[in-house]
């Protein structure tokens, strides 16, 4: 499925993560290998309760592993301290959410500013990169909007912009299209195929298969296993 030139940047293998309910355990995962190349557009999808939020979140490196390893760009993300987790959820990681996460009182612009502020960038620069980055995603004229000014397309546009401004090693997008309705889904899935034309990795979380079919391959969950891992 990858070819040799391309870069492997995510190594899973055996993947396990599990709760304790009384007596019992119950595996969120369980047993789950994959790799993904740089440059790769993903679709991780399933139904509600298979498993993909927890991978989603060891992906992004919010949870930790009961079981297996996890290399992202050739580390082994067990041996990293909280401090080097939080640096590459802010530099190396891209996220994008169903509900946008973004500050209420602050503007667009401000708003793709937060990851360059943690990076100590001055003032001028990351002015600079915020609105290159807002102009695009088609958005360089809303630039001082609030997001209660900005309709949910635009409010995801602003997502998208501030997951992009670290350039990051990959974008890990979940359900980006789940509050908005179809007509600007479609719009917000022809930027993720923009951005995968110009080499990004994309990982996208669904339980839509029309909106995974706009990937080039979609790894399915089904009760926390790798139910199929198919090229389209």
């Amino acid at each position: 499925m990858l070819t040799e030139d391309k870069k492997i940047i995510i190594e899973t293998n055996n993947l396990e993560r599990r709760y304790s309910m009384g007596a019992e355990t119950i595996y969120a995962i369980k047993d789950i290998s994959f790799n993904i190349a740089s440059g790769e557009y993903v679709a991780i999808m399933g139904p509600s309760g298979s498993g993909k939020s927890t991978l989603m979140n060891i992906i992004g490196c919010l949870d930790t592993l009961d079981g297996g390893s996890y290399s992202l760009n050739g580390t082994p993300v067990s041996d990293l301290t909280d401090t080097d987790l939080a640096a590459i959820r802010n530099n190396d990681i891209g996220f994008i959410f169903q509900t946008f996460n973004l500050l209420g009182r602050s503007s667009a612009i401000q708003n793709v500013e937060v990851p360059l502020i943690y990076n100590g960038v001055k003032k001028a620069e990351r002015y600079n990169l915020a609105k290159a980055a807002l102009n695009s995603v088609g958005l360089s004229d809303r630039l001082h909007h609030r997001p209660n000014e900005l309709s949910g397309g635009q409010r995801q546009r602003v997502a998208i912009a501030r997951a992009m401004i670290m350039n990051p090693s990959i974008l890990l997008a979940d359900e980006p299209t789940g509050n908005l309705d179809s007509s600007t889904g479609i719009d917000i899935m022809n930027l993720f195929k923009k951005l995968h034309n110009l080499k990004h990795t994309i990982i996208l979380v669904t339980h839509d298969h029309t909106i995974a079919k706009h990937a080039d391959r979609i790894i399915t969950l089904k009760d926390g296993i790798v139910e199929s891992d198919i090229a389209i």
